[in-house]
């Protein structure tokens, strides 16, 4: 007898063999249907189909007595390959496309260091055609004789100025300067160039004395007209009374600022000259004199001895000379 029950009585395993035996009983029907038309091919004596115990019978009995046939023996073949991973030749692909950007890498690293090595023997070329172009030009140009820096010392002996008794009184004389030169003294003497005088060294004379005369005065770095109006001026040639051949050339005015060298013109031969630096006293003794013209130079040059050179305007209040005094070094 049927089991009338509905669906919703019969329980979950119920369910899952009614399932199975309605699932077998339509493929066991789709077979006959096959075999009928000619679509199988029976390869061994059909065997009557078996018959399925009645469906009250498997209900009723929950573990049926039956074999279900057994799948056929699967052939061994290699394990499946996980989802996501790469194959053996995409592997090779992939590495082979590595070692070929690695290798264009290198390649083009290569190209670089070569085209800046190109570059940089083409700039050390270029920079060496050009010098040697220049080498060129330079040589072929003519020298030309630098503008020399005039020195109103190398025309003009120091100290020179007009007679006070002159309109105007005693004012630096420019007529002892060659005419072509003036205008450029003129600037030197009223507006000097940032005149530097030289900090007193150990051997820079400081202080003339001159016993005969009554002289005892500073000494002023310089003899242009600024340092004349302090006093006795120094030629500014370094010169120092340790320096074995030198010649200290001192000036000053006789008739203005002073008239400190008045009277050097009653100095003779044997009178005392000391010059004092900041170490000792230096004596020198006078040897001569002589009457010079403005533009005669030369007195002020070393004289192979070591020297003291006074020089001063002459004649008093006329002043168109020179009146020089030569002194030497007192070895004794």
């Amino acid at each position: 007898m049927r089991d009338k029950r509905p669906v919703d009585e019969l329980s979950i395993e119920e369910l899952e063999r009614i399932l199975a035996i309605k699932k077998r009983e339509a493929r066991q029907s789709r077979l006959d249907r096959m075999r009928g038309s000619g679509r199988v091919i029976e390869t061994s004596p059909r065997s009557a189909p078996s018959s399925l115990p009645p469906l009250e019978e498997l209900l009723k009995d929950p573990y049926p007595t039956y074999e279900e046939p057994r799948p056929a023996a699967r052939v061994p073949h290699e394990p499946r390959r996980k989802r996501g991973e790469p194959s053996a030749w995409r592997r090779f692909v992939d590495r082979s496309l590595l070692v070929i950007e690695v290798a264009a890498v290198v390649g083009l690293v290569g190209i670089g260091a070569v085209l800046a090595s190109g570059i940089f023997e083409l700039q050390e070329q270029t920079a060496e055609a050009q010098r040697s172009a220049q080498e060129a030009i330079r040589a072929s140009m003519p020298t030309l004789a630098p503008t020399p820096t005039l020195n109103l010392a190398d025309f003009v002996l120091p100290g020179g100025h007009t007679p006070p008794t002159e309109p105007g009184g005693g004012q630096f004389n420019f007529e002892e300067i060659p005419a072509n030169l003036r205008a450029q003294f003129r600037d030197q003497i009223f507006l000097p160039p940032n005149i530097s005088r030289p900090a007193p060294q150990p051997e820079t004379p400081v202080r003339v004395i001159i016993p005969d005369l009554n002289i005892d005065e500073p000494i002023v770095q310089g003899t242009d007209w600024e340092a004349l109006k302090m006093g006795v001026g120094q030629h500014l040639n370094n010169a120092t009374p340790a320096e074995r051949g030198s010649n200290i050339v001192l000036a000053a005015h006789n008739d203005i600022y002073g008239q400190i060298f008045r009277h050097i013109d009653q100095l003779r031969p044997g009178s005392i000259i000391r010059i004092q630096t900041q170490t000792r006293m230096y004596e020198y003794i006078v040897t001569g004199s002589e009457v010079v013209r403005p533009n005669e130079v030369r007195v002020m040059e070393p004289r192979g001895y070591t020297a003291v050179t006074l020089i001063s305007c002459y004649p008093y209040q006329v002043n168109t000379q020179r009146y020089i005094v030569y002194a030497q070094l007192n070895d004794s």
